[in-house]
């Protein structure tokens, strides 16, 4: 119920220029703020009758909130409940009284921003009200009053766009280094501001006149009157309006304003300075120097006050122009079949300036720096040289005076990014000198080394050698043609194609034309991650039998200062891993390599690593990065490839990180990027399985091998395990026999896995470096995972199955489906709706990765979304491996296939990989499709079949 008790009713103003309106009972207690609401607005139809007036609190009182203009309508007609006994404080009042005015006043526009405020740095607004009411306007009235007026111009349709005009113009108008009183009086202040019309028939403009060499006449200012109505109308007068000799006489609509001329003119004088000839009169001549200051400072400051100033016609178009830079390279390089010159070879040139079309000898151009003139006429051209600029070419000149020249590095850096901030070291160079454009201007013959750097299909093509067992695809033979091409001028290369491209024999057969063509007298060296070093071996052997290789790994590498000795020419290439690289630096950094390999380049992605500071030390005729993912994560693991393979180009990791990567990565800077990709295009080649032109050479199903090592624990568990079962074998019976071979089958493979698994470890167990299979399988997972594709992993046991769902669930940051003999029926289906229907899910309900056993999931699964099949543990019958392969591999497959298939090296999955591989005399019939025939080997054969080989063990 509703009480009938007295109410008065207050008004308070708000920091925002709303007013809160709140009622207090006769005993001072507050009225609640939903009663008050439907006793002030039961009658207000523009608040549908207060409906949308929702209840608020200030200072701990409940009451109604009004914005400005709902105020203003509200209290220019309050139409509360007549039967209440009502009381309206002395605030309210003031507010009721002063409505109605304040109302008529907007809307016959008596209203106009506050100069005085303005001054202040502040936007305000003035209000004409008649003058018994101006005593109300209290200071909380004044706030409501500078926020109503802006909503006030926002509803009405044509002031709105001059209240843009007004905000646009604040931060024009307003400047620290000039008082307000100096630029203009509240009159001229409106019309430039756009709120008045200057209704003076003729506007006061100043011109800059450049310079009559013919007859001796320097730079003048000249003050001219314009016609409003008729621009082309012009009169040159005195700075107190008076017409100069020879013109016209002035028309005389003119006439009675003309005491506007002098106050503009000294108007332009307070604004600047330095153009005062003495008691405020304006300059006639200036020096050059002030003309380049009035045109390039000067005039845009009188321009922001309203006024028109006259330049020269040619001005627009110079300002725009900026000068460049260029060094015209002399040095024959490029031509013919000259030996390696490498990024340090020094390059002969002339230094030369552009500006637009203008080309200044460098003799020219060394006078311009002498005397340091900023606008200069230079046969018949005017152009202007930034101070600043000059001293950044000054510095850079005296820089590559004392380098001695331009380097190779430096011509390629300014040719693809056309910057010259490279040219100056970060430590004597403040930022704000750092970047200069700069050209350079090639020679016949070093315009077509870069051109056949930047297209490849320029770069002669050359033919595999004889001692190459294998075929190559056309594209394979472009990559050895563009490596060799490199190594002819010294420069090195990242060849990042995607995973199943070949980059293995695309290097295989370049060292191998290397050998033939070269015959060079050092070896070469090739670091790859240890689980691939068997890989490497494997492939080796099978497409280049010719080469001499040495594993420098394992308990029996070669140590010592003899290290040199023993493999300098005796080995064509000597292969070795990561970790060794850092610990057996004295022996890898005694050798000048003919060349250097990293496979898997992206190990050195951390450029402060002890490993990747070694790599980057050892000294090598020419360097070449395997990778297929040259950036992971961030943009400096580029830079730390790059800097292995052209040492120094992209500059220190500090300036590339200043002058690139921070632009990209927060800002993604598409010049910056633009740029970057300039730089890195000719010594970066990067293939993808989608280019039409290598996806038609792809074969359908892509089948290869991956060879991996034991680590030391896997070695020690899997020797141990052998000598405990030929301790008991010949003990036991016919059946226990059998029976301890199968079992042993089992572990050994879990072995090869990873030792947890024989070790029974659960999957709470340390992981990483334990395995190098895993190791492996994790990186070509996120690998093809980085390309957007998907796999699908098989094994044998579901204990592995688990422990590779552990495992690349946490390394991927994604869900991984396993399905083994255990999953439900619902579940199986629901695995596959998952992997196969992915692109209509969530992206966090997306599954990529797939891993089943191979018994449950190597037949009567269609599952076409995978492109890449592992076969983590290999079967012995190929016909069971095929049968899982064709989960993806079948109608339906709009993609070609990689098959992945891991093989432990020195233990029995390489000797059960070779007999399948060479027939002896085990047909598929005789191996079938289990392992039993194994256990019908003698004691000797199966010790040939289980024997650890120990150089494939880490030391």
């Amino acid at each position: 119920m509703i009480e009938t008790s007295a109410l008065t009713v207050h008004v308070s103003s708000l920091p925002n220029g709303s007013l809160f309106l709140w009622g207090s009972r006769e005993n001072g207690g507050i009225w609640d703020a939903l009663d008050l609401k439907h006793m002030l607005f039961a009658w207000h139809r523009a608040s549908f009758f207060g409906t949308f007036m929702e209840p608020s609190e200030w200072q701990n009182r409940e009451g109604i909130e009004l914005q400005p203009l709902e105020a203003l309508d509200y209290f220019s007609e309050p139409q509360p409940v007549q039967h209440l006994q009502l009381k309206w404080h002395a605030s309210s009042a003031d507010v009721i009284a002063l409505a109605p005015s304040i109302r008529e006043s907007l809307a016959t526009g008596r209203f106009m921003p506050d100069y005085e405020k303005w001054k202040s740095g502040e936007i305000g607004w003035k209000l004409q009200l008649p003058e018994e009411l101006q005593l109300l306007e209290t200071p909380a009235i004044s706030r409501w009053i500078h926020a109503l007026i802006p909503e006030w111009v926002d509803a009405d349709g044509i002031m709105k766009d001059n209240l843009r005009k007004l905000e646009a113009a604040y931060p024009l108008m307003r400047r620290g280094d000039v008082s307000a009183e100096v630029w203009l009086d509240e009159e001229d202040w409106l019309v430039s501001i756009g709120w008045r019309q200057d209704r003076t028939p003729m506007r006061t403009c100043l011109q800059l006149v450049e310079p009559d060499l013919a007859h001796g006449a320097g730079w003048q200012l000249r003050v001219l009157l314009q016609d409003r109505l008729a621009p082309e109308v012009l009169r040159t007068v005195t700075t107190v309006g008076e017409p100069v000799a020879g013109e016209q006489p002035l028309p005389e609509a003119w006439l009675p304003e003309l005491g506007r001329v002098e106050r503009d003119t000294a108007k332009w004088v307070r604004i600047l300075p330095w153009l005062d000839a003495g008691e405020g009169v304006l300059r006639q001549t200036v020096t050059e120097e002030e003309a380049w200051r009035f045109l390039a400072e000067g005039s845009v400051r009188l321009v922001e006050s309203g006024t028109s100033v006259f330049l020269p016609a040619w001005w627009d178009r110079i300002r725009k122009m900026r000068p460049k830079l260029r060094a015209k390279i002399k040095s024959s390089v490029g031509s013919g079949r000259e030996t390696m010159f490498g990024l340090t070879q020094l390059m002969q040139f002339d230094w030369k300036l552009a500006v637009g079309d203008l080309e200044l000898t460098e003799e020219e151009f060394r006078l311009l720096l002498e005397e340091k003139r900023k606008l200069i006429q230079i046969r018949g051209n005017w152009i202007q040289l930034d101070p600043k600029f000059m001293a950044q070419v000054e510095q850079i000149m005296k820089q590559v005076h004392k380098k001695q020249g331009l380097s190779f590095r430096d011509v390629l850096e300014l040719h693809f990014a056309g910057d010259a901030g490279g040219l100056l070291p970060a430590e004597d160079d403040p930022d704000a000198m750092r970047y200069l454009d700069m050209e350079v201007e090639l020679n016949e013959q070093l315009r077509h080394m870069i051109d056949q750097l930047t297209q490849t299909s320029a770069i002669p093509t050359i033919e595999p050698p004889p001692s190459f067992h294998g075929s190559l695809r056309h594209y394979q033979v472009d990559g050895i043609s563009w490596l060799l091409f490199l190594r002819r001028f010294g420069l090195g290369g990242c060849l990042a194609d995607d995973m199943g491209l070949g980059k293995t024999i695309q290097w295989i057969t370049y060292l191998l034309t290397v050998k033939e063509t070269e015959q060079p007298d050092t070896p070469s060296l090739l670091v790859c991650p240890t689980s691939v070093l068997g890989n490497w071996q494997m492939e080796l052997k099978r497409f280049a039998p010719s080469l001499r290789v040495h594993l420098h790994y394992g308990p029996q590498r070669l140590k010592g200062p003899a290290f040199g000795e023993k493999i300098v020419g005796k080995y064509d290439l000597v292969l070795t891993s990561y970790t060794l690289s850092h610990l057996d630096e004295s022996e890898l950094g005694a050798i000048a390599w003919n060349s250097i390999c990293l496979d898997e380049a992206q190990n050195i992605k951390n450029a402060y690593t002890k490993q990747a500071t070694a790599i980057r030390r050892l000294n090598g005729f020419h360097r070449i990065a395997l990778t297929g993912t040259p950036i992971e994560n961030r943009l400096t693991e580029l830079w730390s490839i790059f800097d292995f393979a052209n040492p120094g180009y992209l500059g220190t990791v500090r300036e590339f990180t200043t002058r690139y990567v921070n632009a990209i990565e927060k800002t993604r800077d598409e010049a910056t990027i633009g740029k970057v990709q300039k730089l890195i295009r000719p010594f970066l080649l990067r293939r993808e399985k989608k280019d039409p032109a290598i996806q038609l050479d792809l074969p359908e199903k892509n089948e290869s091998k991956t060879f991996i090592s034991l680590t030391a624990e896997q070695g020690s568990l899997y020797e141990n395990y052998i000598q405990d079962m030929f301790d008991r074998l010949d003990k036991l019976s016919a059946m226990e026999r059998r029976g301890l071979i199968l079992a042993a089958l089992t572990k050994l493979k879990q072995v090869c896995n990873h030792p947890a698994l024989l070790l029974k470890e659960g999957l709470g167990a340390p992981w990483s470096g334990r395995s190098n299979k895993l190791e492996r399988l994790l990186e070509m997972v996120q690998e093809l995972r980085q390309e957007g594709d998907k796999c699908l992993i098989f094994t044998q046991f579901v204990e592995t199955g688990n422990l590779l769902q552990h495992v690349l669930q946490q390394e991927l940051g994604e869900k991984v489906l396993f399905l083994h003999g255990g999953t439900s029926k619902n579940g199986r289906d629901e695995m596959i709706a998952h992997f196969q229907d992915n692109d209509d899910l969530p992206v966090d309900e997306q599954r990529n990765v797939f891993i089943l056993s191979l018994k449950a999931g190597g037949i009567g699964l269609n599952l076409t979304a995978a492109n890449h099949v592992f076969h983590y543990d290999r079967w012995w019958n190929p016909a069971v491996e095929n049968q899982a392969t064709d989960r993806a591999f079948r109608i339906g497959q709009t993609r070609h296939v990689q098959v992945h298939k891991f093989v432990t090296l020195g233990t029995l999955e390489e000797r059960i990989d070779e007999m399948i591989e060479r027939k002896l005399g085990l047909s598929q019939q005789i191996v079938g499709s289990g392992e039993n025939w194994i256990t019908e080997l003698s004691t000797d054969e199966l010790r040939d079949l289980f024997s650890l080989r120990r150089e494939w063990v880490e030391a």
